[in-house]
This record gives C-alpha cells, sequence and structure tokens, in this order.
C-alpha cells in the first residue's frame, strides 16, 4: 500500500549522465548513484544502464517501502502514457515506453516528467522563493528549457508539453535551432550559442585567449573556455556572453510580459556565469518589458543547482497525488 510518506526512486536522465536517487519528502537524498549515459549506444542499453542503477540505490536504502519511481528527461514526454515521445539529449528515443519498463522492472507507479518542468517544481517547493505563486524557471545550459509555476500549481498544457520558452522565436531570420527551425531563443543565449558566437568572432581573426585555451582549434571552443576566458578579462569572450545576455533579456521580457511572475529562476550550466550574463539579461530585461511586471519580477539564480531536476521529480510525485 503506497503511502504519502514513503521514499521514491527519483532519476534525472542526461545526455551525458543520469543520476539516481531515492528520497523522502522534504527532499532528503537517503542514496544516490551517478552513471554514464553513453547515449550513443541507443535506448536499450541505456535502460539496462539506468535498471541496474536503480536495483543498486534501492539496496543502498535497504530496500524501504518505496512509493514510487518518478524520471525527468528532456524532450517531449507523454506523461499520460509513460512515453519519451523524443529527447534531443538521447539519440534514438522514439517513443519509448520507459514507464511500462520500469513498472514491469520494479512493480511500483512510474511518473515521467520533462527535466525542466521537474526542475520549476523542485525550485517552487524547495528552493530559496519556495511558496511563491507564480515562478518561472529556465535552465540554460546547451539548450534552453523552461518550466511553468502558476498560482502554485505545475502548468504542463493539454498534451504535457508546455515550458519549451527555449523555442520561442526571436528572429524568424536568426540561425538555426536544433529543433529544425530559425530564430529560437535557445539559438542565440544558449551556451551553444555563445561558443558559436565566440568561434565566429575569431574566424574574422580576433585576438583572444579562446586561441590559446584550444591549442589554436577554434572549433573546439566551448561555452566553459568563454566563460574562464572573460573571467579574465578577454574582450571577444566578454562579447560573446554580452550578445547572448541580450537575447536572454528579450526571452525574460517576453515571459515577463506573459506570465507576470514574482520569481524567474535561471538553472544550468550557463548560470554558473552569475552576474556576467544575468546582470545584463536583467538591464536587457526592464528595457523590453513592461515597467510594471519587470519592477516586480526578480531573477535569481537556482539554489538547487544540478539537483533540481531530480528533487522537483521526487516533488512531482506528490503533485500527482494532490
Amino acid at each position: 500500500m503506497q503511502r504519502k510518506d514513503d521514499p521514491v526512486i527519483a532519476i534525472d536522465i542526461g545526455g551525458t549522465k543520469f543520476i539516481a536517487a531515492v528520497i523522502e519528502p522534504g527532499g532528503r537524498i537517503i542514496s544516490r548513484q551517478y552513471c554514464h549515459t553513453l547515449a550513443d549506444e541507443g535506448p536499450a542499453r541505456v535502460i539496462q544502464r539506468l535498471v541496474n542503477s536503480v536495483h543498486n540505490i534501492k539496496n543502498k536504502a535497504r530496500n524501504q517501502n518505496i512509493g514510487r519511481i518518478a524520471v525527468a528527461v528532456a524532450g517531449t514526454i507523454d506523461i499520460r502514457n509513460g512515453v519519451v515521445v523524443e529527447s534531443p539529449n538521447l539519440p534514438r528515443w522514439h517513443n519509448v515506453r520507459l514507464g511500462d519498463i520500469l513498472f514491469n522492472e520494479f512493480g511500483i507507479p512510474v511518473s515521467l516528467i520533462n527535466d525542466a518542468n521537474a526542475a520549476a517544481l523542485g525550485e517552487y517547493e524547495l528552493g530559496k522563493y519556495a511558496g511563491v505563486s507564480n515562478l518561472i524557471y529556465l535552465t540554460v545550459s546547451t539548450g534552453i528549457g523552461g518550466g511553468i509555476i502558476i498560482n502554485g500549481n505545475l502548468y504542463e498544457g493539454s498534451s504535457g508539453c508546455a515550458g519549451e520558452i527555449g523555442h520561442m522565436i526571436i528572429d524568424v531570420d536568426g540561425p538555426e535551432c536544433k529543433c529544425g527551425k530559425k530564430g529560437c531563443l535557445e539559438a542565440f543565449a544558449s551556451g551553444t550559442a555563445i561558443a558559436r558566437t565566440a568561434k565566429d568572432l575569431l574566424k574574422r581573426g580576433r585576438k583572444s585567449l579562446l586561441t590559446q585555451m584550444t591549442d589554436g582549434y577554434i572549433d573546439a571552443v566551448t561555452a566553459e573556455h568563454v566563460t574562464r576566458a572573460a573571467r579574465q578579462g578577454d574582450i571577444v569572450a566578454c562579447e560573446a556572453i554580452r550578445t547572448a545576455a541580450h537575447y536572454l533579456g528579450i526571452g525574460l521580457a517576453n515571459v515577463v510580459n506573459i506570465f507576470n511572475p514574482d520569481v524567474i529562476v535561471i538553472g544550468g550550466g550557463v548560470s554558473k556565469m552569475g552576474n556576467m550574463i544575468l546582470k545584463p539579461a536583467r538591464i536587457y530585461m526592464k528595457k523590453y518589458a513592461f515597467k510594471l511586471p519587470a519592477r516586480d519580477v526578480k531573477v535569481i539564480r537556482s539554489r538547487l543547482g544540478t539537483d533540481a531536476g531530480l528533487l522537483g521529480a521526487a516533488c512531482y510525485v506528490s503533485h500527482e497525488r494532490s
């Protein structure tokens, strides 16, 4: 018999690694395990590693009465049927019935949720501004995802696909996005976009520490390189970040005008740049948004960091039961 105070197994599946953990209500992690996803090997191999990891953490948690399994995955998720329709981080994952697979293995009810939606729920329930009425979460990393809390409830939309803030169109003639469209916010302000802008500047002959950092291989430049160079005052790196901040500010202004949130939480790897990107993004947001909602909103870094999706998946179980 499943009880509200039973711990849950939460899993956050990324393209590089996944994390599985046993989590008590309130967010205390009893045990966890990291594992390389090795996504290029295909769904079957990844799922087998996932199953093995869940068995391991259950054993470490001394086989407590696990109430549910909750899985956070990037991409389009059919939450009603427990299906990963497609995921940008997981090649060849098309209509994978992950919920059924895990239920058949463990005999425990399984919930699936988009990872950014999970992170939004985690920040809402466990983060610095836990309990505000309206919260928007943006994960700014290789791509850009989003999650929406309205009047204390996760807004998932009619198909469970709401929150794709990274794919709002900023410029219809802009660069191509991984989704196949042009001019998405993700194509302008993600870590991938920051690296692309820096590489474009280098290919025009601009001098930069980035060239030294990559031994002259311009195409090897990453957002992490750009961050390190910018902290040393590198002009090219700072310009690439400032460009991304401009477009991120436009995206934030759209979010502010549409949702009038109390808080916008920024997570993901790019958020580690801190005020290098967030300070100018806030300035641009206030420039383009209506004054009243822009005045009242707070734009902050994630408190939960890389655990946001994991903890949010666990919170989702309570959300489903309520």
